[in-house]
């Protein structure tokens, strides 16, 4: 017989939470701080409220039912309110103690968590920062549960469903080591810039063509790409021990002694970096301060 649902605690929403998040009892019940049984007999109750299996047992251990599933996200924002509900209506940077989970390229690190961990330290040292690489098919789940506070990604790569905010435009460049065969120039022909041998960086790894690719075949040119990496952060040291020539990022050309930047003689389409985050953190005050203090460092930042 269903059980009303005014029987319906905290506590069960909170098992269900980590079960959903688990899929096993065992470590939902690791999870919880309680035993497997009690985790079982809060199971048994919340099937009673629900007039639902909940979960089946498989061999690697428990599967989400569709009711489940529907209920996923709304018991989550509940346990998110509860808690917000519980803390303390200001929050005081100085004395803040929290996690926050972000996720970022490798570019991203140099171009917004460094400056931004420069301040967040001044003002804020007992926040503590986790940065993640950015996985675009999980990110949408990984915002639900929690895993993932901020991402900083592009529009094109935002899910829908978040908060999104824009957090500059971002150009490319051409850098090189500053004793190259073409450093003395004052600018770079696209006879220059084609002639020489290329690095560029594909994520994914493996690939020799990318946006600047792109641009040339529209022009019915070419370039010769020698060298394809998976990280913007080890090509200043590659091209200062090369002849090696790449296209950038601007953000990424700076402060990098012993290169030269140029103007690519070509026009390259750049990229709009942005800030996505859940409904979930939302209206929290020190989320809200977090991001204002990303985009406010970001921003002085340009203007330097």
């Amino acid at each position: 017989m269903k059980t009303d649902l005014r029987t319906l605690d905290l506590n069960l929403l909170k098992a269900l939470d980590a079960l959903l998040d688990e899929r096993s009892v065992t470590r939902a019940a690791e999870r919880l701080s309680l035993t497997q049984p009690a985790v079982s007999g809060m199971l048994t109750r919340l099937r009673e409220c629900f007039d639902d299996p909940l979960f089946t047992r498989t061999q690697r251990g428990i599967v989400p039912t569709l009711r489940a599933l529907e209920m996923a996200l709304p018991v989550k924002n509940i346990l998110t309110e509860v808690s917000t509900l519980l803390q303390p209506k200001q929050f005081d940077p100085a004395t803040a103690e929290m996690t926050i989970n972000i996720a970022a390229t490798d570019y991203a690190l140099r171009a917004v968590i460094v400056p931004f961990m420069a301040a967040l330290r001044q003002q804020a040292p007992g926040i503590r920062v986790a940065v993640l690489p950015v996985n675009n098919e999980q990110l949408a789940l990984q915002f639900e549960r929690g895993s993932v506070d901020i991402a900083l990604i592009t529009p094109d790569t935002a899910p829908p469903e978040l908060h999104a905010r824009a957090l500059y435009a971002e150009e490319y460049v051409c850098l090189m080591r500053d004793d190259h065969p073409l450093a003395h120039l004052e600018n770079l022909t696209l006879d220059d810039f084609c002639s020489q041998d290329h690095a560029l960086v594909s994520y994914l790894g493996g690939s020799f063509h990318g946006v600047t690719d792109a641009a040339l075949n529209a022009m019915g040119r070419s370039r010769r790409v020698t060298l394809s990496v998976c990280s913007f952060l080890v090509l200043p040291e590659i091209l200062r021990v090369s002849d090696l020539i790449s296209v950038v990022p601007r953000r990424l050309a700076l402060h990098h002694a012993g290169l030269k930047v140029f103007a690519p003689p070509l026009e390259i389409q750049g990229f709009t970096k942005t800030v996505a985050w859940h409904e979930r953190t939302h209206r929290d005050a020190g989320h809200r301060w977090l991001r204002e203090l990303l985009f406010t460092t970001v921003s002085r930042n340009d203007a330097v």
